[in-house]
């Protein structure tokens, strides 16, 4: 008798499930690589149909319950590697017939309760935010790093208007003990007096030493470049953002890459860059009202996608335009550095 998969105890809502399923058209049959597999609702959704096979990617070792799960039920239908996406070209496992890649950059109600990783403000003891393969914690940054950084990173990842005063503040507080979390909300909540908001007073700074800890920028880069190179032509990468950073560059290097770019008239003729992409939707895919009231998280979603037309080796052009966010990314050098070397 077939196993019976249970996502936890915790429901599981895929974000914008039935518009991805629609778009990849898994009912033909094929190979998709799901690069977050988290609670494995994407996987479980294609897996129905017995053509298909998934091989499935996360950082999060606590995904092991459900991955067990999978291999007894699906069998060879179904492999799971963990490692970062950005590692994709490293896969072990045969590609024959590789329809799609799927990226869900958003995290689960349990990663997000998960006391241990400290996603959440509202839990308490130590930061950390560290989902798989790091470095360094939330903790070590916020109690090791400089102001004018601790500031930066607050500003551009966290998009926080406050970020100076919070990271003051964060200086001044840490001289007499160690932030904790219940600490940093506390401090958060004493710049910004709450008015009325449908985000968390500590929402953007948290968002930011979540990317930082985890190197969320170069992650979904390189993640996005390698992924293009595994696919063949006429397969498709589909990923849902959840915050205007990750969309920025889903944006640019789906758009960018799927237009004709013709040489100005002032300068002497080049040939015509190819096509990469081929763009169905122009605009983002969002959850419908009915999706929101079941699973108010999805609230930020934005799906794109787009098919391969051709082959290119050359992603200089993404990597120049989100440079600027590689470059405070790179803080994370000098937060290895203090913490092993202690300078």
């Amino acid at each position: 008798m077939n196993a019976t998969i249970k996502l936890e105890n915790e429901k599981h809502f895929p974000v914008l499930l039935n518009e991805i399923i629609s778009i990849l058209s898994p009912h033909y049959g094929g190979t998709f690589i799901d690069c977050t597999f988290g609670q494995g609702g994407y996987s479980k959704k294609i897996l129905e149909n017995k053509k298909n096979k998934i091989l499935a990617i996360d950082r999060d070792e606590s995904s092991a319950a459900i991955v067990d799960q999978f291999k007894k039920k699906y069998q060879n239908r179904f492999e799971f590697e963990n490692k970062k996406f950005s590692e994709i070209l490293n896969l072990s496992k045969n590609l024959n017939d590789l329809k799609g890649i799927i990226f869900d950059l958003g995290y689960s109600t349990k990663q997000i309760k998960d006391p241990k990783k400290g996603l959440s403000f509202n839990t308490k003891g130590k930061l950390n935010m560290k989902m798989g393969f790091n470095n360094f914690s939330a903790d070590d940054v916020v109690n090791k790093l400089e102001q004018k950084n601790l500031a930066r990173i607050f500003k551009v990842f966290g998009e926080e208007n406050n970020s100076n005063i919070i990271s003051k503040r964060i200086i001044s507080f840490r001289k007499n003990k160690n932030i904790q979390t219940e600490d940093l909300v506390n401090i958060i909540n004493s710049v910004k007096k709450r008015k009325f908001s449908k985000i968390h007073n500590a929402t953007k700074v948290f968002q930011a030493l979540r990317i930082i800890v985890n190197n969320e920028i170069s992650e979904l880069i390189y993640g996005l470049i390698n992924s293009f190179k595994l696919l063949p032509v006429g397969g498709m990468i589909v990923v849902v953002t959840f915050h205007s950073i990750e969309d920025k560059i889903v944006k640019f290097f789906l758009k960018n890459y799927s237009e004709n770019k013709n040489s100005s008239r002032y300068l002497p003729p080049k040939k015509e860059n190819k096509r990469l992409f081929k763009i169905i939707e122009k605009k983002p895919i969002i959850p419908n009202k009915k999706e929101i009231n079941l699973n108010p998280a999805s609230r930020s979603a934005k799906l794109r996608y787009g098919i391969k037309l051709n082959n290119c080796s050359d992603f200089s052009e993404l990597i120049q335009k989100f440079n600027y966010l590689l470059e405070i990314e790179e803080l994370s050098k000098k937060i290895w550095r203090k913490l092993f070397f202690h300078y």
